[in-house]
């Protein structure tokens, strides 16, 4: 992979109507300036707000990662960012005139495919990385969720996905540096449960949902009351139930849904804004888990990033030593706090208090 930040050589257009609105949108992908980042632009809106594709900005991960900023949102931005980030664009400005990115065919498969034909330019400005130095670790025990990262040389994935269910049953993908994202992963769909899809439309989802761009998992038999009631439902009179699978067309590989889940999983940690080089292992990951981990890792390099007010070095001789300040504050222990002086300026000091086991200040505050 390329140490220079890149974006598109040519701006890149999609339609299609939203996964949950079902609103027919028009997403344009256009080259940008270096440390732009991934960045919405809602043309539909008055003044054309601006929307980072940050994990600082995400706000909701019911059936998809929302971003909202001065109240604006982009909904269902996964699989776009997936694609961008996974061949290679560190920046890019995304017009978009809806609230929510075309779900196309429920995979990432259109969006790699016309990236991959414009092709990417390097800009001046160097790639930003983050060494993972130690182990973190993400979990929601009650849920089986764990994302633990290690440190590595490259940013590697291996996922595994169980949900209980003797359709699916275990499932693995892996991600490697080299990997044909645009054949391998990008083409995989987004999955629901057969049951999961009353509930879903009680909430007023999947307005755009069908079965061109959704994989239904039929985990027991059904009547066939019911399932002419699917096909009415989606018009679709030659769907049957192959497998466990509610199937319109065929499954594009046998582990399509652990794929789909590492496709979303790229897509929520391009989201720290900054390329990882480290190890992931994955279990069971969603929207939330994704994002709040990269949450929790973006506080960490902050932190990591804060340099210390004062730097003490105690190979270099004090401003003041002992003698000096209690000339100035003729203190006698315990009350003579400070030890040495080692920074002073027209705002600021320095000190040091060395602290010893029979410290007398300390006997009385904290017996034994």
């Amino acid at each position: 992979m390329s140490t220079k930040q890149q974006t598109l050589k040519a701006p890149i257009s999609f339609s299609g109507k939203g996964l949950h609105t079902g609103v027919e949108v028009t997403m344009t992908v256009n080259p940008a300036e270096a440390d732009t980042g991934i960045v919405f632009r809602r043309t539909d809106i008055e003044g054309q707000p601006l929307i980072p594709a940050l994990c600082d900005y995400v706000v909701d991960t019911s059936r998809g990662t929302t971003v909202e900023a001065g109240g604006h949102r982009v909904s269902t931005i996964e699989h776009i960012v997936s694609a961008l980030w996974t061949l290679g664009v560190d920046n890019a400005l995304i017009d978009i005139d809806a609230a929510e990115t075309p779900i196309m065919d429920g995979s990432a498969r259109e969006y790699a495919a016309a990236i991959a034909a414009t092709g990417t330019v390097d800009l001046p400005a160097e790639r930003k990385f983050y060494h993972v130095t130690e182990k973190m670790v993400y979990t929601i025990p009650e849920k089986g969720v764990a994302i633990i990262l290690y440190p590595d040389d490259e940013f590697t994935v291996s996922l595994h996905v169980d949900y209980n269910s003797k359709v699916i049953g275990n499932q693995y993908a892996t991600f490697n540096p080299g990997d044909d994202y645009t054949g391998k992963i990008a083409p995989c769909r987004t999955f629901v449960f057969l049951h999961e899809l009353e509930p879903l439309m009680k909430r007023n989802l999947i307005k755009g949902g069908d079965l061109d761009n959704a994989i239904v998992v039929v985990e027991n038999p059904i009547p066939d009351e019911q399932l002419a009631h699917l096909k009415q439902l989606f018009n679709k009179p030659d769907i049957e139930i192959k497998s466990g699978y509610l199937c319109h067309p065929e499954l594009r590989c046998n582990n399509e849904l652990a794929r789909h889940k590492l496709l979303d999983l790229l897509g929520d940690f391009a989201l720290l804004g900054v390329r990882i080089k480290g190890r992931v292992w994955a279990t069971r990951p969603g929207h939330f888990a994704n994002t709040e981990f990269m949450k929790q890792l973006k506080r960490t390099i902050r932190k990591a990033g804060e340099k210390p007010r004062f730097t003490y070095d105690c190979r270099k001789p004090a401003l003041y030593d002992i003698n000096d300040i209690r000339r100035m504050l003729p203190h006698r222990p315990p009350f003579l706090l400070v030890d040495r002086i080692f920074h002073r300026d027209d705002s600021s000091v320095g000190g040091i208090k060395n602290v010893t086991m029979n410290e007398p200040f300390f006997v009385g505050h904290f017996p034994e």
